[in-house]
């Protein structure tokens, strides 16, 4: 008989190192400060409201677009912050957190041999969905230590065949913010263009020292082409709900949709409910900067005078240190006895570049208790 074999569209593709630094975190019985979630518990008031919904009946499909009350919340955040005009109806769906509506856009309007533009190091997901999808990604390499566009570069890459640029600010893993000037080149670039631009903004409250979160629904030519994914893990600290939203121009929204319904159709419904409610309160997004400030300058503060080298993150809640002072190692090496011999977990960054790159830089989650932070920082400082 004929050994059964089916090719792999993935090939290439191995248990994500976020999964692997997190299992040998555990069996060490190491601090994680690999995989990106909060260590603390999110607000009680907002737990309370997803029980109040379970019993108040709202347990079965909620409408394919999302609670329409809210979209109705998203579309008044997203409007007053930055200006904007979306419409609730038409212009918004609730996904089940910004990595399915990532994959959602992806697959709505990549085809075979489309070219993706996209910068490394990158979030994971972007790459493989391109693939999937018959795309053919172009990764550009951002300018390290600041990890920089080289707009010039991105230029010289678009060609007839570009149907789409993927950004992300706050990005993941650099912990850096696209500026206005940023914005402007890339509307320069695409303008009398049929690219479409994806926008990853779920760490839009995530902004430090008084910098401003340049989101797309800022520049009405970029919004017009553009889709935003954004996470209400992130923001409210309890990333397995899986909830986050898309928000683009209605002609692109259709095509969306198209997806979605046969993707996952809808999201939990008795989460959209509460999160409604307590979208209410301003203050429970607009005060998440300030917190998180304190996370990364207590972590910072702990490794100040160690052999340690880095850049405050302008946002997000990760922070990259260069290793160049204390070993010559490979970055996946050195992050797997780290967590082995000194008990703590890290991300290796050379695992978001496509291109097989050592850059000798791990990335750190700071999204833990202040004790935590300086149980790390304690033995981080003495390496």
């Amino acid at each position: 008989m004929k050994p059964f074999s089916i090719p792999s569209k993935l090939p290439l593709v191995k248990t994500t190192i976020f999964t692997v630094m997190s299992k040998l975190a555990t069996e060490q019985n190491a601090i994680n400060l690999s995989q990106g979630f909060p260590e603390f518990q999110s607000d009680k008031k907002l737990i309370d409201l997803v029980s109040k919904a379970m019993n108040t009946r709202h347990n079965q499909y909620a409408p394919m677009a999302g609670v329409f009350s809210l979209r109705e919340k998203v579309c008044e955040k997203i409007n007053n912050l930055y200006g904007s005009t979306y419409h609730p109806e038409t212009e918004i769906t609730i996904t089940a957190g910004a990595t399915q509506a990532i994959f959602t856009i992806i697959s709505a309007f990549i085809s075979l041999k489309d070219e993706v533009i996209l910068f490394n190091p990158a979030y994971d997901c972007y790459e493989p969905a391109v693939v999937l999808n018959g795309g053919i990604p172009i990764s550009i390499s951002l300018k390290t230590p600041e990890y920089k566009i080289d707009w010039n570069e991105v230029q010289q890459k678009i060609s007839s065949k570009t149907k789409m640029i993927i950004i992300n600010s706050p990005h993941n893993p650099s912990g850096t913010i696209l500026s206005k000037a940023d914005l402007y080149e890339l509307q320069k670039l695409v303008k009398d263009t049929n690219i479409l631009i994806l926008s990853d903004e779920v760490y839009e409250h995530i902004i430090f020292d008084d910098k401003q979160h340049q989101s797309i629904a800022l520049f009405p030519e970029l919004a017009a082409r553009s889709f935003i994914t954004a996470s209400f893990g992130k923001t409210f600290h309890n990333t397995g709900w899986k909830v986050g939203y898309c928000v683009a121009p209605k002609e692109l929204m259709v095509e969306f949709q198209k997806v979605h319904q046969f993707n996952v159709f809808c999201v939990n419904h008795p989460i959209q409910q509460a999160l409604a409610i307590y979208l209410e309160n301003e203050k429970n997004y607009l005060g998440l900067a300030a917190f998180y400030q304190q996370k990364r300058d207590v972590f910072l503060e702990g490794i100040k005078n160690s052999r340690w080298e880095f850049i405050p993150a302008s946002g997000s809640y990760f922070q990259l240190l260069s290793y160049k002072n204390i070993t010559d190692e490979g970055d996946v090496a050195f992050a797997k006895r780290l967590t082995i011999e000194h008990k703590v977990a890290s991300i290796p960054t050379s695992v978001f570049y496509t291109t097989n790159k050592n850059p000798k830089v791990l990335r750190f989650c700071f999204a833990k208790t202040e004790e935590t932070l300086k149980k790390a920082t304690d033995i981080l400082s003495k390496l």
